[in-house]
């Protein structure tokens, strides 16, 4: 093609722009952008992504690139964006044309995302069609992963199919100019999902906003409602109401483990908890998490919201029904997940009737199908300077997380038992699934098969490799083991501390420091203090936690005392274990017994450890939920400054490795609890001796071996208490320390070890 001479000569370019960038509102972004710019061309998506042909002046089309990283649509993630020229072709004008299909899907879905502002504004907005219309939505905002069934990412494979539009919402849809143009979910009160309120036994109260008048007359009233949300049930009650919120306790059979609280905005979170600024965005985010923070002195909830904790979980509205519910209730609900405790959460409406009629009063529903369940996410504020996912889930699955070294063949990983998540990885990204809960529950064994399918599909990927756990008895390990695939088992640690480097897009070597409950260990024991050299391809276990037989297995876990008898044997020794501990439990000297037997299979814990202090101290002896007594023991330990505790010790003793010995420790813990010492005072102590201790240990390997950089990981590291006082001691020594940002320091963030180990494989 000629110039005319003197004219600025035209380019023309082919943009690809992969990522999460469709169903997000990305073509008409990019319509509108290359209209304003003079730029020609079109925009289209393909099984790849966005697909542009733009023509116009290199300036111009300098901007649209910029634009599309900086200036994306609210819910794009753009990964990529490539450019390569092409001739010129004299076009005039811009348009979005027809979707090119050749080639199987790699589009990720995106997340689900609370209400945009616009969105809101029409809800309130008494002469607007869509006034208090609980299921407004737009490219901006809405549901998305948990109502699509199939990819492509189209309204006949969501749940929104059987809803046909009217022809207002078909205007807008249609239109590339509205910011509903190709907003899958798009509905009004004319053609759109209804409320019902149903008494528990099915019988029809009421429908539309009559059915949430109702749900809020019951909550006023003191009951307990069951709630239909974006990725299943919640149970709500008026948080300030303890009658209430011991009703629902009971009936859920939940005796201490926290609830979450719902509040219309941010200055009814400011009232309940302390929110530093990171916090406060986290909170206001479009994904909703919970985020736990300090409780003010004064909150005005109910004590048996989060009895004893010096914390409370806080969220803002993830949908619109959550905003009405939340705005005409005035003041914070308890709104926790719809299950009994430790099975997942009820999503479907028969599925609810049946388990949670007894549990509630009333049930607030409606007839958009979720396809697949998916409860909160949760983040802890403040820990080691940031915030920590402590569940990763609604808002943040599926969300891909890019792996520092590609996967050559889909990967499959199936993470572990507890705090269940699965992860596919698939060349440069790893797509971890939602929180699927502890597999020991037969309904969550079925949750983790019908997420499995549903992340495959959705990827539409055919696993090559089948990363797991090496436990043997890990239902994961079993399900593994049944499939005719390549099997590649990964240690339990190793898998943790991988996770800490591929979400900080590590393979360097580093020391691992993996604290936990209990993992399967390469000597056929049980670790959960470990200090590991590692990257990606490997480890070497360097150190650990002194061993102590468990005694009596998966009891141990349930009854602190039992541990803290087997500490007490090993540090007090078996003479002075009666004064230590007789008051714990009747049957401490049959424990003493079994442990001097040799019996008990030996555990490395450090989660065992923290569960025995606890019991030493008499804070728990039993609990009723995981981590109990370790929580309140790092609660009890964060009313004491550092500069105020005592310095306890830990021994270090050289090896084949490096044992972290805490019998000095535990013995300094019998003997100022014995001596009246506060136990909050007594319990910093022993978080600032285990933080020295450990750092002191990793401060030599990390000098042997000549490393710079500590990854942190395992459950333990959600103890902020510990995380920062290691965290500092480290830094002080000059080492970089990676702490989690993105997965869970639990068992949550397994499965995305395991893949990225699994990437490794043919590189």
């Amino acid at each position: 093609m000629s110039t005319i001479a003197g004219a600025v000569p035209r380019q023309r370019r082919r943009i690809r722009v992969i990522g999460t960038v469709q169903g997000v509102g990305f073509r008409p972004f990019v319509y509108r952008a290359a209209v304003a710019l003079g730029l020609a061309g079109e925009v289209s998506n393909d099984a790849s992504g966005v697909l542009i042909e733009a023509e116009g002046q290199a300036a111009a089309l300098d901007e649209l690139a910029r634009l599309l990283v900086e200036a994306s649509p609210p819910l794009a993630r753009v990964a990529q964006v490539t450019s390569e020229p092409l001739a010129p072709q004299g076009d005039d004008g811009f348009c979005i044309v027809a979707s090119r299909g050749e080639g199987p899907a790699v589009v990720p879905v995106s997340v689900d995302v609370a209400p945009c502002d616009a969105c809101l504004a029409e809800m309130t907005d008494r002469h607007d069609r869509r006034h208090r219309y609980p299921f407004i939505n737009c490219t901006d905002c809405g549901p998305r992963y948990t109502i699509t069934r199939r990819v492509p990412y189209d309204r006949r494979f969501t749940t929104m199919a059987g809803f046909d539009m009217c022809p207002a919402c078909r205007t807008e849809y249609d239109d590339p100019g509205d910011r509903r143009f190709h907003a899958q979910p798009n509905a009004c009160p004319d053609c759109g999902p209804r409320l019902a309120l149903h008494a528990p036994d099915r019988v029809l109260l009421a429908t539309g906003d009559d059915a949430l008048i109702g749900a809020l007359d019951g909550l006023r009233a003191g009951a307990v409602v069951a709630i239909k949300g974006v990725g299943g049930f919640h149970l709500a009650v008026d948080a300030a109401d303890a009658g209430a919120v011991a009703t629902l306790r009971r009936r859920k059979a939940r005796d201490d483990k926290p609830f979450a609280l719902l509040v219309a905005d941010l200055a009814g979170a400011r009232k309940l908890v302390q929110l530093d600024p990171a916090a406060a965005a986290a909170l206001t985010d479009a994904r909703r998490p919970i985020v736990l923070a300090a409780r003010r002195a004064h909150a005005g909830v109910a004590p048996g919201v989060a009895p004893g904790l010096p914390e409370l979980g806080v969220m803002l509205p993830p949908t619109p029904l959550h905003h009405l519910l939340a705005a005409d209730h005035g003041g914070p609900l308890v709104l926790t997940s719809g299950n009994l405790t430790d099975e997942p959460i009820a999503y479907e409406d028969p599925d609810a009737f049946a388990r949670l009629a007894r549990l509630v009063d009333a049930v607030l529903t409606h007839d958009r199908p979720i396809h697949i369940r998916c409860d909160d996410s949760v983040l802890r504020a403040d820990v080691a300077g940031g915030l920590q996912p402590v569940r990763r889930s609604r808002g943040e699955a599926p969300e891909p997380i890019e792996l520092p070294v590609p996967a050559r063949r889909p990967v499959l990983a199936l993470g572990a038992e507890l705090k269940s998540t699965i992860a596919v990885a698939r060349e440069r990204t790893a797509v971890i699934s939602h929180h699927l809960g502890d597999l020991e529950h037969p309904a969550t064994y079925r949750a983790f098969l019908q997420a499995i399918d549903h992340l495959l599909h959705l990827q539409q990927v055919a696993p090559e490799v089948v990363v797991h756990d090496l436990h043997p008895e890990y239902l994961s390990t079993k399900f593994a083991n049944e499939l005719d695939l390549p099997l590649v088992g990964v240690q339990h640690h190793h898998a943790h501390v991988a996770s800490c480097l591929a979400e900080h897009g590590r393979t360097d070597e580093v020391v691992g420091v993996a604290f936990d409950g209990l993992g399967w260990g390469d000597d056929r024991t049980l670790w959960g203090g470990e200090l590991l050299v590692c990257d990606l391809r490997g480890y070497e276990r360097v150190g650990h936690l002194a061993p102590i037989p468990l005694p009596g297995g998966a009891n141990a876990i349930r009854e602190p005392w039992r541990t803290a008898v087997a500490w007490a044997v090993t540090a007090l020794g078996a003479e002075a274990v009666e004064p230590a501990v007789s008051h714990l439990d009747d049957r401490w000297a049959a424990m003493r017994d079994l442990v001097l037997s040799g019996r008990p299979l030996p555990t490395t814990s450090a989660g065992r450890l923290f569960d025995a202090v606890a019991a030493l101290l008499g804070i728990r002896s039993r609990v009723t939920y995981e981590g109990q007594a370790a929580i309140e023991l790092e609660a009890l330990a964060r009313a004491v400054s550092p500069a105020a505790a005592p310095r306890y010790d830990v021994d270090l003793q050289s090896g084949n490795t490096l044992v972290l010995d805490p019998a000095p420790l535990l013995r300094a813990v019998v003997a100022d609890r014995d001596a009246g010492v506060d136990p909050a005072v007594v319990a910093a102590g022993f978080h600032l001796g285990l933080a020295a201790g450990t750092a002191a240990a990793v401060i030599r390997i990390a000098s042997d071996r000549s490393l710079a950089t500590v990854a942190l990981s395992g459950g333990v590291f959600q103890n902020a208490v510990l995380t920062e006082q290691l965290c500092g001691r480290l830094k002080d020594a000059g080492l970089e320390v990676l702490v989690h940002r993105r997965v869970p320091p639990n068992d949550g963030g397994i499965s995305l070890g395991q893949a990225a180990v699994g990437a490794c494989l043919d590189d």
